[in-house]
């Protein structure tokens, strides 16, 4: 998964996956006795289905920023813990109760899949386990279900889309098509759409979408070809993504009907979409080409650290170990120290390669929001569709 090797307390612990839950049981008072001084980070994320690879980018960026403070969180060695949540809601409880009641970690840092993260907002409010969010941007989580315990270190799925609509009018795109896949993500991301486009004067002509995460797109294309709308967006992610990109242009869509997204469409997938990709324009709070210096630095450390090109969710599970390393120094690593810890959470302002960024009242990013195209497999600047947005936080109460 990463190019560290793993840890005897990582492998002891799968071992005690493997055995039970009796002989975890068993286990677990003993070595948490013996490593009584350390903090236990547990990463509940995909490593398998269509969203693996952002799982993988997730913990990787998360370790990097780990790693930079020499491997430890205010002074206290890391004991890792790992649980693939499959990308699967009706599993979600149990897996985070996995983590936050067998394992006992500190820290439980989930995950990409909005579904999921209702069922860990369930036990995170239950239980108290501080839950860093770095991918999953379902609105509940920092809205209605908001918790002191609660940080997300991503976006709202609003956020991400808020800013398409009006850039498509602005090309003279008012009457659109959108299609995602149906589920929270899809949903709040489409909301986030239709309130930017509405205001910007567009009309949505047709919401098209299939349950996640199916990627059989062609009968959908057949129909966006026969509306002939101005434009199309959409919300897809992953190696759905990269099908869908290259299916749209396959069906001959391209370019006649130009399209945008939500600009998790073209992360990570860039190469796997091949020139299928160019010329489509998204929306994002980050780009791989930033041309900042703290950009510039992370992506070479990211790139000789794993081999490979980091995107936005490795930013992001970069980020999300930024945040964690600024609360765990706050109190000397003493993460029971929960006042003193939620206070120093709710104040970072985090130094990130997608530029600074704060939190908000509801523990949500305040951020900037960049225009994207996608040039020979770069996702490419052209402007900041948003500056310093934030997320409404409406129905939080803390």
């Amino acid at each position: 998964m990463t190019a560290h090797s793993p840890s005897r307390r990582t492998v002891l612990s799968r071992s005690a996956a493997v055995l039970g839950a009796a002989s975890t049981g068993i286990l677990l008072p003993t070595l948490v006795r013996a490593q009584s001084g350390s903090t236990r980070v547990g990463f509940m994320l995909p490593y398998t289905g269509t969203f693996a690879q952002l799982g993988v980018a997730i913990e990787n960026g998360f370790r990097m920023a780990i790693n930079e403070q020499g491997g430890k969180l205010g002074g206290r060695e890391i004991e890792y813990f790992k649980v693939d949540d499959e990308s699967d809601p009706s599993k979600a409880i149990e897996n985070a109760n996995k983590l936050v009641q067998r394992d006992k970690v500190d820290v439980l840092i989930g995950t990409v899949h909005s579904g999921v993260q209702l069922g860990i907002q369930r036990v995170a409010r239950s239980t108290g386990v501080l839950n860093l969010i770095p991918n999953a941007g379902v609105h509940a989580a920092t809205r209605n279900l908001c918790a002191p315990n609660v940080f997300r270190a991503s976006f709202s799925n609003a956020q991400t889309a808020l800013a398409l609509g009006p850039a498509m009018v602005e090309r003279g795109h008012k009457r659109v098509v959108w299609i995602t896949w149906k589920y929270a993500g899809g949903d709040e991301i489409f909301e986030g759409f239709k309130e930017g486009l509405a205001k910007a004067g567009g009309t949505i002509v047709k919401e098209l979408g299939l349950p996640f995460p199916q990627v059989e797109f062609q009968a959908l294309l057949t129909e966006i070809a026969a509306l002939k709308p101005d434009a199309v967006a959409c919300f897809f992610a992953g190696g759905g993504a990269a099908k869908f990109i290259r299916d749209y242009a396959a069906a001959g869509l391209k370019d006649k009907i130009p399209l945008y997204g939500a600009g998790f469409l073209t992360e990570g997938v860039l190469d796997a979409a091949g020139p299928a990709a160019d010329g489509i324009i998204t929306t994002l709070h980050y780009s791989d080409v930033l041309p900042t210096q703290r950009n510039k630095q992370f992506r070479l450390a990211y790139a000789q650290a794993f081999k490979m090109q980091p995107d936005v969710y490795a930013m992001q599970g970069y980020d999300t170990g930024l945040l964690l390393v600024r609360g765990a120094n706050a109190v000397k690593g003493d993460l029971g120290n929960k006042q003193a810890l939620y206070k120093a959470l709710k104040t970072a302002e985090i130094d990130s390669p997608r530029g600074k960024w704060t939190m908000s009242r509801s523990h949500n990013p305040v951020q900037d929001i960049y225009l994207r195209r996608v040039e020979n497999k770069e996702n490419k600047v052209i402007g900041i569709a948003a500056k310093a947005l934030a997320d409404s936080g409406a129905g939080c109460s803390m």
